[in-house]
């Protein structure tokens, strides 16, 4: 088998540093850098650093069990039904017939402006997903459970508005 030649499709070039360091180690920069996703990374990680990762962990950890209040309140089920599998970085609703999640999720985006996730492959239509993951505080999660409130309402879902906001209320009240 012969060596490879400059470009090969099956080739991880992207991924493989190798040749950037070489051109770097002769004082040449072979591309143009991310400068902005440098500066961004810098941020974050100051960001990160000065609340302590404990903190930012705890952070995610209350809102995440927030919003499964709000979910318990709407009598919607979690797709994760193990609490201690459950992600501190967004909670996937199962709707079991109740609406369509793709419906929810149109009138939240159309409507409100606000982003859900769609359920994945078997789940498409079935589970919608609410993020709270990144430089969120309760206000920012209160908020976008209202709204999630006022699409799942709007979808056709029966629940009473203002039920999901007072339960996470209630328990972020006292953390």
């Amino acid at each position: 088998m012969s060596a490879p030649s400059a470009f090969h499709p099956w080739r991880k070039d992207f991924y493989d540093w190798r040749p950037v360091l070489a051109e770097m180690a002769g004082g040449y920069f072979p591309y143009t850098p991310a400068t902005l996703l440098l500066f961004g990374m810098r941020e974050a990680l100051r960001m990160l650093l000065e609340e302590g990762l404990e903190n930012v962990f705890a952070r995610h950890a209350r809102l995440a069990d927030a919003t499964r209040r709000a979910v318990a309140a709407w009598d919607l089920a979690l797709l994760c039904q193990e609490p201690e599998r459950a992600s501190n970085s967004l909670t996937a609703v199962a709707l079991d017939g109740e609406a369509d999640s793709e419906r929810v999720v149109q009138v939240a985006h159309e409507r409100l402006n606000l982003a859900l996730g769609v359920g994945l492959g078997k789940l498409k239509g079935r589970v919608f997903r609410i993020g709270h993951l990144g430089w969120l505080g309760e206000l920012e999660v209160l908020a976008t459970l209202a709204g999630v409130e006022l699409a799942l309402q709007l979808a056709g879902c029966s629940l009473a508005l203002g039920s999901g906001v007072t339960a996470a209320q209630r328990y972020l009240k006292d953390r």
